[in-house]
């Protein structure tokens, strides 16, 4: 299905009532009015009046219809999947009722026109996004979960959704992390295979924050990890295959940093590894304490 079909499925359908030749044309009655606004159901013969464009199936071996006409059965849509087509655009009239819409696998390049005010799960997987826009938290009321793995992101500005708790952004060129601060129900977030050096941006407003995957970037200092203090719900952390994570105390330091994290890669934190690593922090505590102790008392000299 082409983009010019699909928005044509969508489109708004005026039609002209004319009367008999000779006579004048009369105003629609108020039932008449209803009748025409009323939802209707999909029926087989509705399918059968709609269905058009014969094409042969995958395997050539045989044919199928592959076009479907329903512009006044849409209205109570709960789910839409057009993945895999050849749409540039999600942008669609306003589905009162729509609440899973997936347009992954086309070739879209933003995210205007999303307007859908009980959508809940949104998949544009695979597409040419570079920019996120137009996703507005007043009409996106219900967004838990936006799904951007695999496009053409290099920041993840623009993302103004107090309420999404899921957010994928794995196999993007993000290479710095903004706008975070407003997520403040965020549980989960992937950003894997990106090409972020730093663990700037994270902010302390995204108190419920999880899940966090930054596996396969190119954070180089184990230290950024201390950027991650502010997330104080973080439980589980994946950094394999960063730079940081060929040190040697990769794990250890984790740990000491970041004292409430259960899990760091794939492998869940053992008591011992606990007592050790609150033996390191208090150890630093005494130093650091010590240097102070230290410093004051040469300025007092």
């Amino acid at each position: 299905m082409s983009d010019e079909e699909f928005d044509d499925d969508y489109s708004a359908n005026e039609r002209e009532k004319q009367g008999d030749e000779g006579e004048e044309e009369k105003e629609p009655t108020e039932e008449e009015e209803e009748e025409s606004l009323s939802p209707h159901l999909l029926t087989e013969e509705i399918m059968k009046e709609g269905l058009s464009l014969l094409c042969k199936t995958g395997n050539g071996l045989a044919h199928a219809y592959v076009k479907l006409e329903a512009k006044e059965n849409l209205i109570h849509l709960l789910w839409l999947k057009v993945d895999g087509n050849r749409l540039i655009s999600a942008r669609l009239p306003e589905l009162p009722y729509l609440q899973i819409a997936s347009f992954a696998h086309n070739r879209i390049k933003d995210t205007e026109g999303i307007t859908h005010p009980r959508l809940g799960s949104l998949n544009l997987k695979g597409n040419e996004i570079q920019v996120i826009s137009g996703l507005d938290p007043g009409k996106l009321t219900n967004l838990h979960t936006v799904e951007l793995r695999g496009n053409k992101l290099e920041t993840t500005t623009g993302l103004h959704l107090p309420k999404l708790k899921n957010l994928y952004l794995a196999q993007n060129f993000i290479t710095h992390l903004e706008g975070l601060e407003e997520l403040v129900q965020l549980t989960t977030l992937h950003l894997r295979d990106n090409r972020l050096e730093t663990l700037d941006g994270f902010s302390k407003s995204m108190k419920c924050l999880q899940y966090l995957n930054l596996r396969g970037n190119g954070i180089l200092n184990l230290q950024e990890m201390a950027k991650l203090q502010v997330l104080p719900m973080l439980r589980a952390l994946v950094l394999m295959d960063n730079p940081c994570s060929d040190e040697g105390e990769y794990r250890m330091e984790a740990l000491v940093l970041l004292p409430h994290l259960e899990r760091l890669d794939k492998d869940f934190f053992e008591e011992d590894e606990r007592a050790e690593a609150e033996e390191t922090r208090q150890r630093r505590r005494d130093e650091d304490q010590e240097m102070e102790e230290s410093a004051q008392g040469e300025v007092t000299e």
